[in-house]
């Protein structure tokens, strides 16, 4: 049972002390809320986090995030502890598929190459042949041979935005981000409409991303969390209109404050990333529980398909 209290300042305060004492780094998605993004060592995107995770001298690693991302730090970090504050935080994408869906592909497809998005589980990745990232995508299946057939898992969207880009001919799998999904086309244009003079930065995620009238706008940028908060820094513009999950808004502003980040849906929020309260940090940390383990054969099977991603 999770401890229940609204002072965020002594929750804080504790966790700080904790950390410190059990040599912890605590990892943060941009998706979790502001109060536990204020606390963390190290805020950042799915393939920010795996590297960081890989270079960590921490002995506990805590993660402010969702179930594949804690294991594929278990994966990365076999020696660490991995703690998850919230066992039950899942991903609609990482559900989406199985190993047995993979398996099944390749029977069709001997010499076919798998490339799995970030966001799976460790056995889908123990059957994939190399890993990506919404900021690495593009460059993963450029180093793939043109000849080769390929198998992209398993968010639809990215997938489609990536043959649209590359002009590749890829089988993409039907999964799909449950927050993502909702940036329509339409939905889009009309904010264009609402805010003329401001531009936009796009998840590929986004179920608009692959549309030509979306990705071939000037004022648009489709790119990672990361590589948002990276554009806004870049050009001159002083209005964003932001189209992913709300929350990395937060550091938007911290990192901008001259600038204005508009949601492109204030109430289009990750539920899952935002199980991980700081009530649940303590508790994890405390009692050092919801250990997030990966069986041996599993992690030797998974890491080379992770390993060839932090290369890329």
């Amino acid at each position: 049972m999770y401890p229940q209290t609204t002072n965020n300042k002594s929750l804080t305060d504790k966790i700080l002390k904790l950390k410190k004492e059990k040599n912890a780094i605590i990892l943060a998605h941009y998706y979790v809320n502001s109060e536990v993004q204020d606390i963390a060592d190290y805020i950042g995107d799915s393939l920010g986090l795996s590297q960081m995770a890989g270079r960590t001298d921490a002995k506990i690693i805590l993660f402010a995030g969702v179930q594949f991302m804690a294991e594929t730090a278990a994966v990365i970090s076999q020696e660490k502890i991995v703690l998850l504050p919230d066992p039950t935080a899942g991903c609609s994408l990482a559900e989406s598929i199985n190993a047995s869906d993979i398996i099944e592909w390749r029977k069709f497809n001997k010499d076919g190459i798998v490339v799995s998005y970030v966001n799976t589980t460790a056995d889908v990745k123990a059957e994939t042949d190399i890993c990506c990232t919404s900021a690495n995508a593009l460059d993963v299946i450029n180093s793939i041979p043109k000849s080769k057939k390929i198998l992209f898992t398993p968010d639809k969207n990215l997938g489609s935005y990536i043959k649209a880009k590359l002009n590749r001919d890829m089988d993409v799998w039907s999964g799909d981000c449950c927050v993502h999904e909702e940036f329509s086309k339409e939905s889009v244009l009309n904010l264009m409409s609402d805010y003329p003079d401001a531009h936009f930065l796009i998840h590929p995620e986004s179920s608009c991303s692959h549309d030509p009238d979306i990705y071939n706008n000037p004022k648009v940028h489709i790119l990672s969390t990361t590589g948002m908060i990276k554009k806004a820094g870049e050009i001159e513009i002083t209005k964003f209109v932001v189209v992913t999950e709300p929350g990395v808004i937060h550091q938007m502003k911290m990192v901008y404050p001259q600038k204005e980040f508009i949601p492109a849906d204030p109430k289009n929020k990750c539920f899952q990333m935002r199980k991980v309260t700081l009530e649940k940090i303590l508790f994890s940390l405390e009692n050092e529980c919801y250990k997030v383990e990966v069986n041996q054969i599993t992690t030797k099977r998974a890491r080379p398909s992770i390993t060839k991603m932090l290369e890329l």
